[in-house]
């Protein structure tokens, strides 16, 4: 009895040294060394992404999306506006979402007249030309990007309400146009964000 209890208590002992090595290296070393990595290689994506304004401060991150409305929810004509958004009230990381509605929808596909409708009429186009981005949400709600078509026909509108001319605003498209990554993957896209940030360095 004696001997088994002993036995008993060297395996227990070795399965807790093992469970405190293993913890010690991979739960605290391993962590400090991919965190140190990050920041020392990767310094902004490990750290979100932060964007900020012209005062320097944080405005947002190039990874989320984020609504250019005002208090109302209407959208502002000074500024490049995202794809729409079902996640929670819009953009909200805490419910990162898809509408999760099917191509025959009907909810899905009256929202989407209704939209094309808007943003025909607010940006001056007809409603062919209106982009698919610009009427579906993405399946995760949070897409930060829009497609080069869809910026293209907000580029009079907001050239107009800002007083600047719309070649500088294509070009401020242009620079914060990316394209495909590793350059096959994906499509080309304009960070929102960004373009928005750059707008307000332009001057308004």
């Amino acid at each position: 009895m004696n001997t088994q209890a002993r036995r008993a208590g060297r395996t227990i002992w070795v399965a807790v040294r093992a469970m405190a090595l293993l913890t010690l290296a991979l739960g605290v070393g391993y962590t400090l060394v991919i965190t140190g990595i990050g920041q020392l290689v990767f310094p902004a994506q490990a750290n979100g992404s932060i964007v900020a304004n012209q005062d320097g401060d944080p405005v947002g991150s190039t990874l989320i999306g984020q609504p250019f409305t005002d208090e109302a929810g209407s959208p502002l004509p000074q500024y490049f506006q995202p794809r729409p958004s079902a996640a929670g009230e819009g953009y909200d990381g805490g419910a990162s979402s898809g509408s999760n509605y099917g191509p025959e929808n009907e909810n899905l596909i009256a929202a989407i007249r209704e939209r094309k409708a808007q943003v025909a009429e607010f940006n001056g186009v007809a409603e062919k030309d209106v982009p698919a981005d610009a009427v579906t949400a993405s399946s995760s709600g949070l897409d930060p990007h829009i497609s080069p078509e869809y910026a293209a026909i907000q580029i009079k509108r907001v050239a107009e309400t800002r007083g600047v001319s719309a070649d500088d605003v294509r070009v401020l498209v242009a620079a914060h146009t990316q394209g495909p990554d590793l350059g096959y993957l994906g499509e080309p896209r304009v960070n929102v964000l960004e373009v928005n940030i750059a707008l307000e360095r332009l001057g308004s």
